[in-house]
């Protein structure tokens, strides 16, 4: 298998009005996450065994170096398509009366995310997931490549704070950075991974 990852769900510079300018798009996602794509299939190549599996199943499976790569290749998969162009606001419908149930109200998680995405040490990730557990949703960090699919955790929202994610446009800014955040924001997204059964 070679590994792929799909192109952006929007242009380059569509995010650019509302905060993420092309060139930080283009760096994002041409350099970074093209690289650990292009890390893993250089892995693959000497490894049948990792060339059968897919990304998730590297993600079940491996540790170390080759999990990172999986683990960052989905992680920002997934980054790019909880963003779009026509986002921001508030969510609607089942979303939010989760959100409602499980935070009080939408305001509070906002706070709760914004927190856990600012006040993240080093490099990671912030996230909205739903605990199969308890069926609630929280919001959760993650380090470095790290991904809630490991903890059984469905994953309904995300927030890149890697440096590499806002270093154009925001310099070392992160606060700036999750404020553009929230008006991009795909809620028809997260509403769809809301309800899909899988955690994938």
């Amino acid at each position: 298998m070679t590994f792929s990852i799909p192109p952006l769900p929007w242009a380059y510079d569509a995010l650019a009005a509302k905060g993420l300018s092309k060139e930080q798009v283009t760096y994002h996602y041409d350099k970074h996450h093209t690289g650990y794509v292009v890390k893993l299939n250089a892995a693959a190549e000497t490894n049948a065994e990792l060339a059968k599996k897919t990304v998730e199943e590297i993600i079940a499976t491996e540790k170390g170096p080759i999990f990172n790569l999986a683990a960052q290749i989905y992680n920002h998969t997934f980054y790019w398509n909880c963003l779009t162009p026509n986002g921001g606001g508030e969510p609607k419908g089942k979303l939010l009366e989760e959100i409602n149930g499980s935070f009080g109200s939408f305001d509070k998680l906002k706070e709760v995310f914004t927190a856990a995405s600012i006040g993240h040490f080093g490099s990671g990730w912030a996230w909205l997931v739903k605990d199969t557990a308890d069926n609630k949703l929280k919001v959760v960090q993650t380090h470095d490549a790290a991904t809630p699919l490991t903890d059984n955790l469905k994953p309904i929202l995300t927030c890149d704070v890697w440096e590499h994610a806002y270093y154009v446009d925001y310099r070392n800014d992160r606060a700036a950075y999750v404020k553009t955040y929230w008006n991009l924001v795909n809620w028809d997204f997260a509403e769809g991974r809301l309800s899909m059964r899988s955690a994938l």
